[in-house]
């Protein structure tokens, strides 16, 4: 997905039941992010699912470039563990956010995927300090059995190239 103004606009033709059902699937993964409850929300991913935050607007490439975050499911799994662990003293105290998903649409479907674009704001509150980041998301969704999987996440945080002053939580 790019962000720019030439930006190609999604398809707002998708069946009204599929929207309904992403849009309740972001709600639900907001939820377990707000509430702390990253087991369950790392269930939502697939085995080969990729968790990506690009350091570069339009950034086509996780690889060649710098990102943010470029996690597969198994560092997704060890990052998570480590907001677990009491030794990590840069993740203390937890910080508290809140996920406002918005804009949802589907933008594209294929046989196996659903692609789905978002935004979002999130207010984090840590360390007697309140920040709100906004982003573009984009979920590759994947129906496993009858449900609905991350198979990729994309967040294009919309000051991606300022100084971002540590990042504690997930997005």
């Amino acid at each position: 997905m790019t962000t720019g103004s030439n930006a190609p606009a999604p398809s707002f033709s998708a069946d009204p039941q599929l929207i309904v059902e992403a849009e309740q699937f972001l709600r639900q993964e907001a939820w377990l992010l707000d509430h702390g409850r990253l087991d369950a929300w790392l269930e939502l991913f697939t085995a080969d699912a990729s968790y990506w935050v690009p350091l570069e607007v339009d950034q086509v490439d996780a690889l060649e470039t710098s990102s943010i975050i470029y996690d597969d499911l198994t560092l997704l799994k060890v990052r998570v563990g480590q907001y677990a662990d009491g030794r990590a003293h840069a993740r203390r105290p937890f910080a508290r956010t809140v996920h406002q998903v918005g804009n949802v649409l589907v933008s594209g479907t294929t046989r196996d995927d659903i692609e789905v674009a978002s935004t979002l704001i999130l207010v984090e509150y840590r360390q007697e300090r309140q920040r709100v980041w906004g982003a573009n998301v984009v979920h590759r969704l994947r129906r496993v059995s009858a449900d609905l999987r991350i198979a990729a996440k994309r967040v294009e945080l919309v000051n991606s190239e300022s100084e971002l002053d540590g990042i504690a939580f997930l997005f």
